[in-house]
Order: C-alpha cells, then structure tokens, then sequence
C-alpha cells in the first residue's frame, strides 16, 4: 500500500515538474526578441527615485498622487537586485510570469481535473499578447503582481464556497491579498462586492467575515486619505477618474474589453498593436473560428448544466463568481480615458480559467468507454482552439513596434547598445554628441539615462549634447563620442570613427598615436570659428636649429622654431570644410626605435580645432 502511495506521489512530482520545465521554456521561446537594455520615462523616473530618495520615501511615497506602497515596496527590491545590469529586468519578468503560469495551470487542473487543461491553461496565458507591458517594461512588475494576486483571491474563495470542510485561512488570506492589491493598483478595490456576492452564495450567517472585508476597505480608504489626500484614484495620463468618467464611455470601454477577450482588437494600433479592421483576412478566419469553438463548448457546459440538477445550484453559483469576476475587472479598467490591452490580461486569465471549469463540469472524472465522447470533445475543442490561437498571438506580437511607447523603447536599448554596451565603464566622463533631435530626448533623460549603467549613479563627466550636423564639432578627441539618429530604424548609430577620420584624414605620414613623420600631410576639418590648434612634442635634445613649415592647402608656409621641448602654434583655416595641411620637418627623433613611412619619425603633434 506504501509502495503504491509512494509511486502515486513521485508521478505527481513528475507531472508538476515537467509542467514548470515546458512553461519556463515556452516563456522564454515565446518573448524572444523583446529586451530592456536601456530604461527611459516612467521606468527611467523610477529608477531615479530609487536612486534620490530613502528608503522610506520610495515606498511610502506621501503626497503624490498614487499610494501604491506593496508595488514600491517589490520595485525596490527588483531594483536593488538588478543594481546597474538592466538587461536583467527582462529574465525577472518572464520569471515572475512563469510563477504566474503556473499558478493558472494548478488552478485549471484543480478546476477542471485534468494535466492537460491545466497545462493548456498556463499555456494560453503566457501566449497572449497581452503580456507585453509586463514583460517589456520595469513597470510590468506591478501589472504582474495585482494579476497574480487578483487570481489569488478568486482561488481563496473558490475554495471557500466549493469545500465542506474549509481552511480556516482561506478568508484571512483572501482578505491580506485583498488589502495588498489595493497598495499594487487601485483599480482592483473594485473586487470588494465580489467578497459580498460569494458570501452571499455560501449564506454566510457568520458576522465576521462580512465585517472583516468591509473593516479591510474602509482602512483602505483610510490610508489613502492620509497618504494621497483623497480616495477617488487617479486616472490614465494624469486624469482623476472622477473627472473624466461618464456612463456612455464605461459602457463602450466594457464592449471594447468583451471584444478584446474574444481576440478581436478594438482598439487603435498604438493601445493594441493592430486593430481588428487592419488585421489579415487568415487572422481573422481563424479568430471566427476559435470563437465558434468557444461557443460549442459553452453549449456543451449549458446543456451538462440542465440536464444534471443535482448540481445545477453548485455550478450556477461558481459560474455567477467567474461572471462576476470578470464584469468588475473589466469594470475597473472602462472609467478611465482609453482601454490598454494590458488592463485586460487578468479577464483573459479568468476566461480561461473559466473555461477549465465548464471542463471540468463538462467532462466526467471517470472515464469509461461507454462515456469517453465528451472527454474527447470538449478536451479536443478547447486544445484546438489553443492550437488557433498560437498563430493568432503570434501575428499579433509580431505588431508590438506599433505600440505607443514600443519604438521609443527600441530607441533607448539601441542607445545602449552603441554606448555603455561597446565601451563599458569607459564611456563615463565623455561628452556625447548626438547628431539630429528627432526622438526629442528630455534634458532628464539626457542627464539621467548613463547613470543607470555606473555602479555609483553618478555617470561622471559625461554630458549629452544634441547637434544638427558634424559640421557643429570640430576634430574628435578620445573623449567625444558621436552618434546620429536614424528615425527610419527607431535606433541610435555610433559614428565616432567615421567623422574622426572625415575630419581628420591621414594622407601620409600621420599616425593615430600623434607621431608625424619627417614629411606628413593630412586633410582636416575645423570648426565655424576656422581655427587649428597645434601642439608639438619634441622629446629630443633641441639645438636650437629644429623648426617645421607647415603648408595650409598648398599656398601659405608658416615656419614655426622648435625652441622648446612644447611648441604650440595656431593657424587660420577655412571654417567647416577640409584643409590640406602638410609638415615638413628639417629633424627626426634619433632615438625612435622604428621608421613608420618613407621619413623618420620627427615630433609628437596634437592636433585640435574649435
């Protein structure tokens, strides 16, 4: 009997095992390509705060608009674990996706009793699209959080009305996620008639769980007044929820959001991707499709439903709560200025979740020949329709470059990307230039961006300056760098080698080092101002007979003495465009140990511009 118990539990541990194994690889495989490797606006003001503000101050923020001290308090964290390796932000989000997965896959097998729903499940919720805010964005960690703890309370009270013999904890719990919910996004205060509407299926005769939850609100409340000033949350784009909200706009939002979990996007481009109207013909067919299936499989759970009265009462109620659900999530993101699809992940969760029940409901837990056809159907329809909706969200993740705040963020990884990820910790202390002004960088971002990547988040020395053309700058110096945007690719390019030596063309006799030989000519570009500043480094014993003519484009001869071991010279050139300047030396350095060119190395020159 042992023996048996002992087998039973090792292929339970396998099941579990291989489900995380194929949900972290499908996590990763499917979010290949999206990447944060540099942080701009609300994630580059969050790091900021981080960096500026106590400890105190970042979680407990008093005054601002939002209180969201359980998310701050998490952000910190994740913060303080990726330090100045940004690229990191991105693995923690799959990885806390993951977790999330799951958690929707043990809780669709609870619900529908079997491995492959449940894995299915955690399937489709790592698919959808509309996981890009938590995966691509440092602030996807708070989307994440109020997804996961959202579906926490549903599986708390789940448990609550469907078991005889409860856990006394199941209400407590729900009740802590409840209050921390609240503190990640204020828009999920809206669950507390949920609590109310399960009670009151249960008939809860008890006094103290209704007390408990309605006490939990009204601290809620409480906090908020004190922390923010006021208890109405804060809208989208710096709106206040009661000033912008309307009966009409509610309802067109919830149609919208009806819509989305249905896979039709109703949206523009810029909040979906691609709108429904702009999508291929395939993708649409196979939208209908999935949809139809959907709909078999509700009539399928529908006449299950009626025919077995037994259970009717049961099964109505768990429906009434997955409904309920739903309505209030969708309810909570339709009273602001515009519906993000990401607002809609944790409805699409519960769908799915819901569609694991009526499995459950649908399909009986012991099968037998005689009564293998609904497991067969209804297991098969909702597996196709996984299948359908691969391709579908797919296609659709493959449109994230039309997303609002998308191509802004390919801008500011290519940023890093040409920066910080070819010259490390030897970018700090340089001036850069970038060429163009089309992205319309902020001075915060210019002067915040680098010191995301310096262990003391200073970035010292290194200055942001945008110019209109490289005529702007004259000769570079070992500590310029020089990039051009270029719109048409949404990304930054590293130039600096490319005007160094447009602007400084080595003909013969010039070496990078500085050296120039007996007899040299290089074509140089100055500045507006048309000055050429020379500094000459003669490290042998001077005789007093040295000197240089130097030769600007082949008509003016100046003889400059080599009377010291420095001699600095100053010429007057043509502003912007190349001159051609040759030196010829009456000495060379006797003791170089190598001859570079035709002559011999001569002296050391620096040459600068304006």
């Amino acid at each position: 009997m042992k023996d048996r118990q002992q087998i039973g539990e090792k292929a339970i541990w396998k099941d579990e095992v291989i489900a995380v194994i194929l949900l972290l690889a499908f996590a990763f495989f499917i979010n290949r390509g999206i990447e944060i490797k540099g942080l701009y606006m609300d994630d580059l003001y969050l790091w900021s705060c981080y960096g500026e503000q106590s400890f105190w101050e970042f979680v407990f923020p008093l005054g601002s608009t939002r209180f969201r001290f359980v998310y701050n308090l998490a952000a910190w964290l994740e913060l303080m674990v990726v330090g100045r390796h940004i690229g990191w932000f991105v693995p923690i989000n799959i990885l806390i996706n993951v977790c999330i997965a799951y958690t929707v896959y043990r809780f669709a097998k609870r619900l529908s009793g079997r491995w492959t729903m449940g894995f299915v499940g955690g399937i489709l919720y790592l698919l959808s699209r509309m996981s890009y805010y938590q995966i691509g964005q440092v602030y996807g960690l708070m989307e994440s959080l109020a997804l996961w703890a959202a579906i926490g309370i549903f599986y708390c009270l789940y448990r609550y009305l469907t078991e005889e013999k409860q856990e006394k904890r199941l209400i407590p719990v729900s009740m802590i996620l409840y209050f921390c919910i609240c503190f990640i996004h204020e828009r999920y205060m809206v669950l507390l008639p949920f609590f109310y509407a399960v009670f009151l299926m249960k008939k809860e005769r008890k006094k103290s769980p209704w007390l408990l939850v309605t006490g939990v609100f009204a601290l809620v409340q409480v906090i908020r007044y004190f922390a923010i000033g006021s208890i109405s949350p804060a809208g989208t784009g710096g709106t206040n929820v009661a000033d912008t909200v309307t009966i009409t706009g509610i309802i067109r939002y919830a149609m919208s959001q009806v819509l989305y979990i249905f896979g039709i996007n109703t949206g523009p481009e810029h909040l979906s991707g691609m709108s429904w109207g702009a999508s291929p013909v395939w993708v649409r067919i196979l939208i209908v499709v999935a949809d139809l299936l959907l709909l078999i499989m509700t009539a399928v759970f529908l006449v299950v439903l009626v025919r077995e009265k037994s259970q009717r009462k049961q099964r109505l109620k768990i429906t009434g709560m997955f409904v309920l659900f739903i309505a209030l999530c969708i309810g909570s993101s339709s009273v602001t200025i515009r519906v993000e699809t990401r607002w809609i992940y944790v409805s699409m969760t519960a769908a799915w979740l819901f569609a694991s029940y009526m499995c459950g409901v649908t399909v009986p837990k012991k099968e037998t020949r005689a009564n293998l056809t609904r497991p067969l159907l209804y297991c098969g329809l909702f597996l196709l329709y996984g299948i359908l909706m691969f391709p579908i969200e797919s296609f659709y993740r493959t449109q994230y470059d039309n997303l609002y705040y998308w191509p802004s963020q390919n801008r500011y990884n290519s940023l890093a990307k040409e920066t910080y990820g070819k010259y490390g910790d030897n970018l700090f202390g340089k001036k850069i230039y970038i060429i163009g002004n089309s992205y319309k960088m902020s001075k915060f971002t210019a002067d915040t961006f680098f010191k995301t990547f310096d262990k003391k988040r200073l970035a010292e020395g290194t200055e942001v300056t945008r110019i209109d053309s490289m005529n702007s700058i004259g000769l570079i110096t070992p500590n310029m760098l020089v990039l051009r945007e270029e719109p048409a690719h949404n990304s930054f390019q590293d130039v600096t080698d490319f005007v160094r030596n447009l602007k400084f063309e080595r003909i013969y006799g010039c070496y990078e080092d500085g050296w120039l030989d007996q007899s040299a000519k290089a074509r140089i570009t100055a500045g507006k101002e048309g000055k050429l500043y020379v500094k000459f480094y003669y490290p042998g014993e001077i005789t007093g007979l040295e000197h240089i003519t130097v030769t600007v484009n082949g008509s003016e001869e100046r003889v400059i003495p080599i009377s010291a071991s420095i001699v600095q010279a100053e010429f007057d050139v043509p502003p912007s465009v190349a001159s051609e300047i040759r030196f010829e030396s009456n000495f060379y350095y006797h003791e170089a140990t190598e001859q570079r060119g035709r002559t011999h190395l001569s002296v050391v020159a620096d040459i600068s511009t304006n």
